[in-house]
């Protein structure tokens, strides 16, 4: 029977991985300044790139995606250890979620007060909250994969290397003296190798 959570898994998961990688490029964390304060405070921010992100939270976002990339690609166990890579990285992402809560509000104060800008108590961005679900639906989708993996569709045998069968005898091992002679002839006749051309 037919696993039907293949589709929906596979692209709830790649929804997931592209909304991480995406947010992890983004501030999570802005602050305001009011009057002259407000240009030195976006001077200083401009002069310190990243001040407000989780560059982790990205790079592992983009993990997420190649797990999938690789996951449709691979059979059988191969995709079950693919798809538990895939849930160590969406770990990570809920991880790197937790740590910024915790402190990264205090760091961006920290790196702020030398500026000498008068500044309001730093916020959480849209981009902050839009990593947390993602990272769990990151976990959730390779949850099920590793679970379900195995039994999902795997890409089509025209992919694959082609293959011979051992008992299978190619045309040029066919002796050139079992074929139709008129073949051969006709071979000869268009310019054509008849030891090397498929047995008629």
């Amino acid at each position: 029977m037919r696993d039907r959570s293949f589709g929906p898994v596979v692209v709830l998961g790649l929804a997931a991985g592209t909304l991480a990688a995406v947010a992890g490029s983004r501030d999570w964390v802005e602050v305001e300044a009011q009057g002259p304060d407000e240009a030195l405070l976006q001077a200083w921010w401009t002069a310190s790139p990243g001040l407000a992100q989780m560059p982790l939270s990205g790079a592992l976002g983009l993990v997420v995606l190649a797990c999938w990339g690789v996951l449709l690609v691979t059979r059988g166990r191969w995709r079950r250890v693919v798809a538990v890579a895939g849930t160590v990285a969406s770990l990570g992402l809920v991880a790197t979620w937790v740590t910024a809560l915790v402190d990264l509000q205090d760091r961006v104060v920290e790196r702020l007060d030398p500026s000498g800008a008068a500044f309001g108590d730093p916020t959480w961005t849209t981009w902050f909250w839009v990593a947390a679900p993602a990272a769990l639906l990151a976990v959730a989708t390779f949850a099920v994969a590793v679970r379900r993996a195995p039994r999902w569709p795997a890409m089509g045998s025209r992919y694959d290397a082609p293959t011979r069968r051992p008992d299978a005898e190619s045309p040029a091992q066919t002796p050139v003296q079992d074929r139709d002679p008129t073949a051969v002839w006709k071979a000869l006749d268009e310019g054509r190798d008849p030891t090397r051309d498929p047995a008629p």
